[in-house]
C-alpha cells in the first residue's frame, strides 16, 4: 500500500493494520476536492519562491491533467493507496519524478484533509440548499392548486378551521429555517486551514491569504491548532440535516394518517405507493414511512459525530478520520428524502370533498362562537365557559353548534342572537383574523 510515511519505522506495518487504518475507499470521493486544493497550494509554493516556477507550472499542469482524467473516467480512482492524498501524491510522482515529491512541501495531511472536507462541505450544504428551494416549491405550488378546507389539530384532536394550503405552509416556513440554517453553517466554515501544516504552521514563507483567495475562502483560520481538529463545520452541516429530517418526518408521520381509510384526506399517488404481497387491496405510503425511518439513521449519524468529537484533545486524532463515513451517508440520505418527497407532494392527491365535509364536524368553531360572545360584551374566560357548556348540550343531543337553535343557544346566554350563525360557518371564518394571512 503507498502511504506517506514510513520513514521512521524499521519495519512495516502488518496487512491487518494497513486495512483497518486505509481510508481510501471513503475518501475518494473528494479528489476533486484534493486536487483544487492542491493546485492552490502549489500556486501558492511557485509565487512564494518555495518551489522553482517551472517546477509549480509542471506540477499544476499534472494536476490539471489527472483532474480531467477522472472526469472522463472516475474508474481511475482504483488502487491500493491509503487514502486520496497519497492517491494524488502517488499520479505526480509517477508522471513528474522528484519534481511530484515536492507538492507536499510546507503542507501536512492534517490541513490538506481539513480543507478537502471544509470544501466538499460548502458546495454540498450549497447543493442541498438547492434541493431545499425545490421542495419549498413543491409544497407552495400544491398549496395553490387546492382550496379546500380541513381541520387543524392540537393533541391530535380537531382544534381549529384552517385552509389545507396553510398546513402545507407551515412546513414550507420550516424548511424556510432550514435553507437558513444551511447558509449560516456555511459562512461559519467560510475559513482556511491550508497552511495549518500538521498543527503549528510551518517555517516556510507560505502565503495564507493567496491560497484562501485562490480557494474561495473569505478569510485564513487563525489559529493552526483550531484549524487542524475542528470539526464544528461537520457537526454544523449535520445539524442542518437533522433538523430538515425532523420537519420532512414529522410531514410524513402526519399525512401517513392522514392518508389512512380512517381520515381519508390524501392519497399518495401510485408512482409513490408500494402494495401487499398478500393483501391486494393494500396502498401503503411507503416513501413518507421510509422518510419517518431514515430520519433516525440522520440524527444517528450526528450523534454519532459529537460522541467521536466531546473527548478528543487538540490536536488531530485518528477518530477524525470517520468524520467522511458519517457526512457521505447523511448528506446522501438526507439529499434522497428531499428528492422524494418533492416528487411525493408534487404527485398528492388531495380529497378536497372530504376535507370540506370535516370541518363541519368536531365543534371547530367553538373557539369563533366565544368569539363573537366577546364581540357581545362578554368577557372571554366566561365566554370559554359558555361555550362549553353548549359543546356538552350539543353533544349530548347529537347535533354541531351551528345546528343547535336559536332558542337552545340563548338558554346559555341572552345576547346570542341571528347573527351567531354567520360567525358559525366556515367560509366566514377563514376569512376572519388571521386566516386572511392564510389566503395571501
Amino acid at each position: 500500500m503507498a502511504n506517506l510515511w514510513g520513514g521512521r519505522f524499521k519495519e512495516s506495518a502488518s496487512d491487518l493494520m494497513q486495512q483497518f487504518n486505509e481510508s481510501f475507499g471513503i475518501d475518494k470521493r473528494l479528489w476533486y476536492e484534493d486536487i483544487t486544493g492542491s493546485i492552490a497550494h502549489v500556486t501558492m509554493l511557485g509565487q512564494t519562491g518555495i518551489l522553482l516556477q517551472e517546477e509549480a507550472d509542471q506540477l499544476i499542469g499534472a494536476l490539471k491533467e489527472l483532474r480531467d482524467d477522472i472526469q472522463e473516467n472516475p474508474d481511475l480512482l482504483t488502487g491500493d493507496y491509503e487514502d486520496i492524498h497519497s492517491f494524488v501524491e502517488a499520479k505526480m510522482i509517477e508522471k513528474l519524478g522528484d519534481i511530484g515529491k515536492k507538492i507536499h512541501t510546507a503542507r501536512s495531511r492534517n490541513d490538506q484533509v481539513t480543507v478537502d472536507m471544509k470544501l466538499y462541505v460548502k458546495k454540498s450544504l450549497k447543493d442541498y440548499q438547492e434541493a431545499v428551494q425545490g421542495l419549498k416549491q413543491s409544497f407552495n405550488e400544491k398549496g395553490q392548486q387546492i382550496d379546500a378546507l380541513m381541520p387543524a389539530y392540537t393533541h391530535l384532536q380537531r382544534a381549529q378551521i384552517v385552509p389545507f394550503s396553510y398546513v402545507l405552509d407551515a412546513y414550507v416556513a420550516m424548511f424556510e429555517r432550514d435553507w437558513q440554517k444551511a447558509q449560516d453553517a456555511i459562512d461559519l466554515l467560510d475559513e482556511n486551514p491550508l497552511g495549518a501544516g500538521a498543527l503549528a504552521g510551518t517555517t516556510y514563507p507560505i502565503d495564507r491569504q493567496l491560497t484562501s483567495d485562490l480557494l474561495g475562502f473569505k478569510q485564513v483560520q487563525r489559529n493552526t491548532l483550531d484549524a487542524v481538529s475542528n470539526r464544528d463545520f461537520i457537526l454544523d452541516a449535520l445539524q442542518c440535516f437533522a433538523s430538515i429530517m425532523v420537519h420532512m418526518s414529522r410531514f410524513a408521520e402526519e399525512f401517513i394518517i392522514y392518508s389512512s381509510q380512517e381520515f381519508a384526506f390524501v392519497e399518495c399517488s401510485d408512482n409513490f405507493a408500494t402494495g401487499s404481497s398478500m393483501m391486494p387491496q393494500k396502498k401503503n405510503p411507503d416513501a413518507l414511512e421510509l422518510i419517518r425511518g431514515k430520519a433516525g439513521k440522520v440524527i444517528g449519524l450526528m450523534n454519532s459525530m459529537y460522541t467521536i468529537m466531546k473527548g478528543l484533545p487538540l490536536t488531530y486524532n485518528k477518530d477524525m478520520q470517520e468524520d467522511k463515513a458519517i457526512y457521505f451517508e447523511a448528506f446522501d440520505t438526507t439529499m434522497a428524502c428531499v428528492t422524494i418527497l418533492t416528487e411525493v407532494v408534487r404527485e398528492l392527491i388531495v380529497h378536497e370533498d372530504r376535507l370540506n365535509e370535516t370541518v363541519h364536524e368536531g365543534y371547530l368553531n367553538a373557539t369563533e362562537l366565544a368569539d363573537y360572545l366577546v364581540r357581545q360584551g362578554i368577557p372571554f374566560r366566561d365566554a370559554h365557559s359558555i361555550v362549553g357548556q353548549m359543546v356538552v348540550y350539543a353533544i349530548e343531543q347529537n347535533k354541531q353548534l351551528h345546528q343547535l337553535t336559536l332558542d337552545e343557544m340563548k338558554q346559555f346566554e341572552e345576547k346570542i342572537e341571528d347573527s351567531v350563525y354567520q360567525s358559525l360557518e366556515p367560509d366566514y371564518i377563514k376569512q376572519q383574523g388571521i386566516k386572511k394571512e392564510m389566503l395571501k
